[in-house]
């Protein structure tokens, strides 16, 4: 694991963020302490991580106020670490724009591995070598820049923009769905379909995560996100992206 990646645990308890702390760096990542939302604005006016993981119940600023800010501005991905016993807060994060979650009290394996997970998802593409083999596809290349209903989708920057060129943060599995969809249009794509090309299939993914992506997705890009034409419901089917509107 490379040392460059660097990851900020924010929990306002010294032993529980001290304790994932260890096990990060001892599994040889570049770990940041914070014991709330003000040290951690501050440790990423200093460095911007590569990835957040952060407690949910806090007393000084909950973690939902704090993620919404971040993804507002940001698109540094966010594990969300939760101990309550309601899913609620789960789901409005993830609708947030976090990019997975766990409850607490956590298995620190299983916590490494979503932190993974999240990483291979969000890190760029890097181009092989001349001389190594170019692996089969599991999809179609997309074009390098596909229109989204209001937006535009540039695969190449993985960048979601405005027609007056603002850029909108996207999550790493945000990402992921659009460059599939850019990839198969007007073709009906089932849940389970979208979660192996897009590579967003988690480790225990509950049953309407996809649905709660797409939710966000439209938020982003339909003219009418509570009635969308971009990117349609097929019942019974799964999904299907219509270019400009389109029937399929």
């Amino acid at each position: 694991m490379s040392q460059s990646q660097h990851i900020i645990v924010v929990d306002d308890e010294a032993p529980a963020r001290e304790m994932v702390g260890d096990y990060l760096r001892m599994h040889g990542f570049a770990v940041m302490l914070c014991d709330g939302g003000v040290s951690l604005r501050k440790a990423i006016d200093v460095q911007m991580p590569d990835l957040i993981v952060l407690d949910l119940n806090m007393p000084e600023e909950d973690g939902l106020s704090i993620i919404r800010d971040l993804k507002q501005r940001t698109s540094i991905p966010i594990i969300m670490l939760t101990a309550t016993a309601s899913p609620i807060d789960r789901v409005v994060g993830l609708e947030l724009g976090a990019d997975d979650y766990l409850a607490k009290p956590c298995e620190l394996r299983e916590l490494l591995a979503r932190v993974r997970s999240v990483l291979r998802r969000t890190a760029r593409p890097v181009a092989a070598a001349p001389s190594a083999p170019i692996p089969a596809a599991s999809a179609a290349e997309p074009p390098t820049l596909v229109r989204f209903g209001t937006k535009w989708l540039d695969v190449d920057a993985q960048a979601l923009r405005d027609d007056d060129g603002n850029e909108h943060p996207l999550t790493a599995s945000e990402y992921g769905l659009l460059k599939v969809f850019a990839a198969n249009p007007k073709r009906v794509l089932s849940r389970e379909r979208l979660l192996d090309l897009a590579n967003a299939r988690d480790a225990e993914a509950f049953d309407r995560a996809i649905d709660l992506r797409i939710m966000r997705i439209r938020r982003k890009i339909e003219p009418d996100p509570a009635h969308p034409t971009v990117i349609k419901t097929v019942r019974g089917g799964g999904y299907v992206f219509s270019p400009g509107g389109e029937k399929p």
